[in-house]
């Protein structure tokens, strides 16, 4: 599994954005209210974000030879738990950037009282991503030597042939 470039969470925080933006511009000129999450989403990406640290710290530790044997499969997935976790942080926090650029953007801009949650929904969006790629770099492993081929030919097949 590769880990998780800055291309696909950098994606990932645009589109957010855009639908952030976009969804208060149609919500406005439809003449409802602009969207505003709700208190609970910035609070689960953060709980999100410590349950992917809390499963890869056990397997750190395994991979270390500091703990008990990690099954790999269970290794596995956290990574991708992890990889996931990245990729809905950089949307989720892209989606309250976007919403705050279209609150920013208004002729009155609100109260920041009022704009609490989607300040908090962007800056809960980074922590996730922040702890989701701490999280998926705990679940690496070590190279082995067994992992580098010297000659490049396969041990098991004769001289010569590929």
């Amino acid at each position: 599994m590769t880990r998780t470039g800055p291309g696909v969470l950098i994606a990932a925080a645009l589109l957010g954005m855009v639908g952030g933006f976009g969804l208060d511009q149609v919500l406005t000129s439809m003449g409802r209210a602009t969207f505003r999450p709700d208190v609970t989403l910035p609070i689960l990406l953060v709980l999100l974000g410590g349950l992917s640290l809390a499963l890869a710290i056990p397997i750190r530790r395994a991979t270390r030879g500091k703990g008990t044997i990690v099954n790999p499969f269970r290794a596995l997935r956290v990574a991708v738990l992890a990889k996931a976790s990245s990729i809905v942080g950089a949307a989720l926090g892209g989606f309250g950037a976007g919403l705050l650029l279209f609150l920013l953007t208004r002729q009155v801009v609100p109260s920041v009282g009022s704009m609490a949650t989607v300040i908090m929904t962007a800056v809960c969006g980074g922590l996730l991503v922040v702890a989701a790629l701490i999280a998926e770099h705990l679940c690496t492993i070590r190279k082995d030597d067994d992992d580098q081929q010297s000659g490049g030919d396969d041990p098991g097949l004769e001289p010569g042939i590929r």
